[in-house]
């Protein structure tokens, strides 16, 4: 069974292939992280990895397929946890839910002082108008992640709930894409 005609649609098939490869093991490594089968930090690596696979592989196909969901549903893949993590939300669940790692007083003071570093570069950057998304992305990202170490903040902290909601935004808008004004001033 011959798949192709030309080149062209060689690169859509093995992009297909891929594809559906990642997707595939996201949902493996999703429900890993859920029963405990995998350490929180190897999970974290892992999963950011396939995010950005993903992401890199949906660009060089969005004019084919402009729709992931329509293209999981075509191929029969039931992977919920997939949906949620590539498309949807775009980080890893310890960044998106992490719980603090450490009590200790020492420990919880280095947390606090991340965060702030993490909040004042994040405020700098969009102050010194870095608003593409491939910036801002990351900065963002780093500010999660430290708040997540901090004990004292709770998952329902209306800091970290707008961090990763803005995180999700993001993750959802192509890399070369710049923040409005209204975007920035919300931001920030």
């Amino acid at each position: 069974v011959k798949l192709w005609e030309d080149k062209k649609e060689r690169d859509l098939v093995d992009y297909t292939a891929d594809l559906f490869a990642i997707i595939k093991t996201t949902e493996k490594l999703e429900r890993a992280y859920v029963r405990d089968d995998i350490p929180a930090k190897e999970y974290e690596e892992t999963c950011g990895k396939l995010i950005a696979q993903f992401k890199t592989l949906s660009e060089a196909v969005k004019d084919k397929i402009p729709d992931m969901v329509q293209f999981m549903a075509e191929y029969n893949m039931e992977c919920p946890a997939a949906v949620n993590r590539l498309v949807r939300s775009g980080i890893p669940a310890t960044v998106a839910h992490g719980k603090p790692r450490s009590h200790s007083t020492a420990d919880s003071a280095v947390s606090v002082a991340e965060t702030v570093q993490n909040f004042i570069t994040a405020m700098d950057s969009l102050k010194l108008n870095m608003v593409a998304i491939d910036q801002i992305y990351p900065i963002l990202s780093d500010l999660m992640q430290s708040m997540n170490k901090v004990a004292q903040l709770s998952p329902e902290f209306e800091g970290k709930v707008k961090v990763r909601d803005w995180l999700s935004r993001l993750h959802r808008m192509p890399a070369s894409h710049n923040l409005g004004d209204n975007d920035v001033r919300q931001l920030l």
